[in-house]
């Protein structure tokens, strides 16, 4: 497919608003704006979480991006949304409002994997709860609207982003519209959206309405009519999941109108792979037929992340009562020169100075640490990184990285000498990439390592290696933690590179997660064999042994995925008895908005494979007391979880694993003071013969890089 080369993200002619000098930090005040001398805020980033200027958050990097470019931005963190009077508090800006979530879901955010309500937000000075509505981008959208009439809103983020289509909503238990109708915005943008909003300010400056703005690649709109010089092609055309019923053609009030319905005629083309895919647009199911019909759901669903490679996309649409949700192809990816520049555009790296004293947990986490890359090409079904952030990798330069390490040791206040992570949405996919570009562009594999490493990947990691010395070489650093995610599946391809981290960068425990051990539950979550994890372990233990080091692996579950049996998870807790593992922390699926394993969840078909109407294909764990009962699983050795597990091992037929063998789970007693007891009293059961690994910190991953 033939591309445009997309325009220099810092090429465009500077607003004349760049004769101001960049701020200090982006004002949240009028004092502020008075003190730099503005009037009026040219555009106002509203966001969900405290304002830190740090490059690990999106209303940073947007706002400092959108600075750059000329344009004066203010931001609104975390205002009362009962209200307008927040929305109002820098004006009313020349362009328009952004609105984002923040770095995660609201929903996410704000509710557990069960839906109980978190008492804490990371996000929030002092972590404190409750400082942002459920979701918040539409309330701040519509807040923004009432607060002044006619102005432009533009939502963003990971929430509106995982929400660009028709969606499953866990905590609703339904189909909810695309956030862009809902929010009553006037544009969305998904991804890591840097191409798409720079454009847009520039477009909407020069005096284009945003109404006729909708050509931006990465966005979504809303059309009353499709337009005329598209062909438009059926999505069953491109996988045909099965005759409707009914109806028997899901798309017949897009071919044949009734008699006086006020309905567009278009035509459909039954032969995409002729027509010019930059003029072809897929019909997905409307929002009421994937509302309706489970099967049109999963179906939608693949196709739409059969489309999501920038190389070969093609537009999508989806029609939303008598309007048309057009979705643009995703966005081009920066090049390394202008990944560096946003990386070193000129941030605080600190929390604003409004917040006093305040602690706000997300910063404390990653201050220290450095993104090296974006993106991830695993596509793990259960996963967000992919859909958000898209699978080819955008990398730094070895040179940009060096120099913030150094920036951080010379002006990022408490720095010990401790870089507390060198890594992204995995420690170890920087300059990976596919040997071809041409294969690249053209390819609709859902992932670049499941069911294997796809032959023509580029796995070489010694680049990296070398990155690690070179940073460890700096001086004043004492020492390089990695805690991003660690695709072990890749690392057992350059057993230098396990080398080198086992050897370097290890603080006594590496977190890692294979996510299960069976391989039903695997082959529904897209990850390898447990046999990989093996030899990733062996690696390990290896290395350290050679560098005279006592290191452990913690190893990482995930409770009640989509395709998990009762049986999947007995073995699996007889897999972490035998290894003597003992999970502080149990993880449960929690089906956020897009995701594949959502799809499975919510439909009971699976999207991995081309969906058809035969009988559902993927067992969905969703009560709550299945749920407990595969977390009790994880925790075999938390006496409060013994009676479930024995009531649930009787009925399994399994009851020969009720006893104090070492062979058996759980023991035929409960101690005193636990769920249940017996009428002696006995004394807590303690095993002679499981080595215990426990962590001595809670699983860590950078704000930024939040895979569910």
């Amino acid at each position: 497919m033939n591309q445009t080369p997309p325009h220099d993200l810092f090429g465009y002619r500077k607003y004349w608003a760049h004769k101001f000098t960049p701020a200090p930090f982006l004002p949240m005040s009028r004092e502020e704006m008075d003190d730099l001398g503005w009037d009026s805020c040219d555009i106002i980033i509203v966001t969900g979480d405290a304002y830190v200027d740090q490059a690990s958050f999106g209303m940073a990097i947007v706002g400092r991006l959108l600075e750059a470019q000329g344009f004066r931005v203010g931001i609104i963190a975390q205002p009362r949304w009962q209200d307008t009077e927040d929305f109002m508090k820098l004006g009313r800006p020349n362009l328009f409002f952004g609105v984002t979530a923040g770095n995660m879901d609201s929903m996410v955010n704000r509710y557990t994997s069960d839906r109980k309500i978190r008492s804490d937000d990371a996000y929030t000075p002092n972590a404190e709860g409750g400082k942002r509505p459920d979701r918040a981008s539409l309330v701040y959208s519509q807040r923004c609207k009432e607060a002044y009439k006619g102005i432009a809103v533009v939502i963003g983020g990971i929430e509106a982003s995982l929400r660009r289509i028709a969606h499953y909503d866990y905590w609703q238990d339904k189909v909810r519209h695309s956030a862009l109708v809902d929010s009553k915005a006037d544009i969305l943008l998904y991804g890591n959206a840097e191409r798409a909003i720079v454009e847009l300010a520039h477009r909407l400056a020069a005096g284009e309405a945003i109404r006729d703005i909708r050509d931006l690649r990465g966005t979504a709109i809303l059309r009353s009519k499709l337009p005329e010089h598209y062909s438009h092609i059926d999505s069953t055309d491109v996988e045909a999941p099965g005759p409707a019923q009914p109806p028997a053609n899901p798309y017949a009030s897009a071919t044949a109108p009734p008699t006086g319905a006020d309905t567009q005629v278009v035509t459909l083309h039954t032969r995409p792979r002729t027509l010019d895919r930059a003029r072809t647009a897929i019909l997905l199911p409307s929002y009421e037929q994937v509302k309706r019909d489970p099967v049109l759901y999963a179906h939608a669903s693949r196709i739409l992340h059969l489309e999501s490679n920038p190389g070969n996309a093609r537009a999508l649409v989806q029609k939303h009562g008598q309007r048309y949700l057009w979705v643009n192809p995703p966005p081009i990816p920066l090049s390394t020169r202008e990944l560096d520049r946003v990386y070193e555009l000129p941030y605080q790296r600190r929390p604003h100075p409004a917040y006093g004293d305040a602690r706000i947990p997300a910063y404390e986490m990653i201050r220290f640490s450095i993104n090296i890359m974006r993106g991830c090409f695993g596509g793990c079904s259960f996963c967000s990184i992919t859909e958000h952030e898209g699978r080819i990798i955008q990398n730094r330069s070895e040179k940009s990285i060096l120099k913030e390490i150094e920036t951080i040791r010379d002006t990022v206040p408490g720095f010990t000498g401790n870089i507390s992570d060198l890594g992204g949405p995995t420690a170890n996919m920087w300059r990976l990439h596919c040997k071809d570009p041409k294969i690249e562009t053209s390819c609709r594999r859902l992932s670049c390592v499941y069911p294997g490493i796809c032959k023509n990947m580029k796995t070489d990691q010694m680049p990296l290696v070398r990155l690690y010395r070179k940073a460890r070489a700096i001086p004043g650093i004492k020492r390089i933690f990695i805690a991003s995610g660690l695709r072990y599946d890749l690392a057992v391809e350059t057993p230098e590179y396990v080398k080198e981290l086992v050897t370097h960068h290890v603080g006594g425990y590496l977190k890692i997660a294979p996510e299960h051990t069976e391989p039903g539950p695997l082959s529904h979550m897209m990850k390898p064999g447990i046999g990989t994890y093996d030899r990733f372990k062996a690696m390990f233990e290896k290395y350290s042994r050679a560098a005279g080091k006592e290191q452990y692996l913690i190893p990482y579950f995930i409770a009640a995925h989509p395709g998990t049996t009762d049986e999947d998870m007995l073995q699996l807790a007889l897999w972490l008895k035998r290894n003597g593992f003992r999970a502080d922390q149990v993880q449960a699926f929690l089906p956020s908005p897009m995701a594949l394993a959502t799809a499975m969840w919510h439909t009971g078909y699976n999207p991995l494979k081309k969906v058809t109407r035969r009988k559902k294909t993927v067992f969905v764990p969703r009560g709550m007391k299945q749920r407990r009962l595969h977390k009790a699983f994880l925790r075999y050795h938390d006496a409060n979880n013994w009676p479930l597990l024995r009531d649930a091992l009787k009925k399994m037929g399994r009851a020969d694993l009720i006893g104090n063998g070492k062979h058996q789970l759980v023991p035929a007693w409960q101690p005193r003071g636990t769920a249940e007891q017996t009428n002696n009293g006995s004394r807590p059961f303690r095993s002679q013969h499981v080595r215990t690994a426990k962590p001595a910190r809670t699983r860590r991953r950078s704000p930024s890089r939040k895979r569910r």
